[in-house]
């Protein structure tokens, strides 16, 4: 039995798996084309490390060291799988390592082969809680538990879709690379998208939200400084200014505090001012899109005083942009409360209830909670009454549970 590693060492090795695991596996993948192979290495470097840094000392460059020790460590691997005689297991030997040695390992190669590994664990061939999966896992470093505790579904069920994933990709030889310029754009938006959909459940989440967050504003960074692009810019700044905001949202008890009643002196300047830079470099540039509008909104707020000095008309001009390049009908409804508030409750209220006739909206607890609100500010309070007690019955998490029971009981 190995010595015990000492608790600092280990720490040190566990915070390094945290911050280079991603990097290790994306240039294994590049050396040795098969992802599976590339991510069993990967933990058996870091188990080599374990046993081997107590004795010899931390290297003074950990990474090449941990690639240089899977690499070595996946040839043996498929050495022993193979059926060969002696002199083709030899040729077998030099051929990998000849391969292996044809890659640098120059930090800016590295993050070239994360940029090639995102695009894989995004392709769209993937189904969406795959790509979702696999980037927690591979890019990002965290556990099937961990990644399966965020979205409330068991270690077993989350395992089955990475397996499945990277079935697709194996079976459909999904390339691993950047795609060409002509793609880049297309392929680009799926990239976001899965950041943005991490960034959406760690918002909302109970418990876990602030690691996923943070998970999805780390792979925004990443995105930024390997693919500077005005939505890149966009997104970042969008969820940074979302989650300047998380430490006002919840009371100590977990209860939900809506925007107007929220302390702001517990929002995070220094997250606002880089979001807000952010934003206006991906305006500036005239070719954003649907996350630099969304971001541009989050900015009206987050300079805003209070909810009745915030530029309504302001907001509601740039979701007029926003219907115009991503139509939808939350868009539409966040539309309708914008102008409420600048053109009058009852015109508000208007639009809601023609969103609500088309059904677009029907089964969407926000809607009829939004409607509900009007009505109460309105003293339309049996309208109002019906509206809480519809969202009640559609609402899912239990702080928004709580609070539209409080609104309702407040009406008595």
């Amino acid at each position: 039995m190995p010595p015990p590693v000492p608790e600092q060492l280990s720490r040190t090795i566990e915070t390094l798996y945290r911050s280079e695991s991603g990097r290790v596996l994306a240039t294994l993948v590049r050396l040795l084309g098969d992802l599976d192979l590339a991510e069993e290495a990967m933990h058996e470097a870091f188990a080599a490390a374990l046993e081997s840094w107590p004795k010899t000392g931390i290297p003074d460059r950990p990474r090449p060291w941990l690639i240089s020790t899977a690499r070595f460590k996946a040839i043996d691997r498929m050495r022993r799988r193979a059926r060969f005689d002696g002199e083709t297991q030899k040729d077998f030997a030099l051929y990998m390592e000849a391969r292996s040695n044809e890659a640098p390992f120059d930090d800016e190669e590295i993050e070239d082969d994360r940029l090639r590994l995102i695009f894989t664990c995004c392709h769209p061939a993937l189904p969406p809680e795959g790509q979702v999966a696999l980037t927690l896992r591979e890019i990002c470093g965290l556990t099937t538990e961990e990644i399966a505790r965020a979205f409330l579904v068991t270690p077993a069920t989350l395992a089955q879709r990475i397996v499945r994933a990277k079935a697709v990709i194996r079976d459909k030889a999904i390339p691993y690379q950047v795609p060409v310029s002509e793609e880049l754009s297309a392929r680009l938006g799926t990239v976001l998208l899965v950041v943005y959909l991490i960034f959406n459940e760690g918002f909302s989440a109970e418990t876990t939200g602030a690691e996923l967050s943070r998970e999805a504003i780390r792979l925004g960074r990443l995105l930024l400084n390997l693919l500077p692009e005005p939505e890149v810019l966009g997104l970042l700044g969008l969820m940074l200014l979302h989650e300047s905001r998380r430490a006002a949202r919840t009371s100590g008890d977990g209860d939900v505090i809506l925007l107007e009643q929220q302390d702001r002196s517990l929002w995070n300047r220094d997250q606002i001012a880089e979001g807000i830079s952010l934003t206006e470099s991906a305006l500036r540039s005239r070719r954003f899109g649907a996350y630099t509008l969304q971001a541009a909104i989050a900015a009206v707020h987050a300079e805003s005083s209070s909810v009745a000095s915030t530029d309504w008309r302001q907001i509601t001009l740039l979701y007029d942009q926003l219907l115009r390049i991503q139509a939808s009908p939350v868009v539409e409804l966040n539309r309708a409360v914008a102008i409420a508030m600048c053109e009058g409750l009852e015109r508000g209220l208007a639009l809601i209830d023609d969103l609500l006739a088309r059904e677009h909206l029907s089964h969407y607890h926000l809607a009829h909670s939004a409607r509900a609100d009007l009505c109460r500010r309105l003293g339309r309070i049996a309208e109002a009454r019906a509206s809480y007690e519809k969202a009640l019955t559609l609402v899912s998490k239990e702080p928004e549970r709580r609070f539209l029971a409080k609104r309702l009981a407040e009406l008595k």
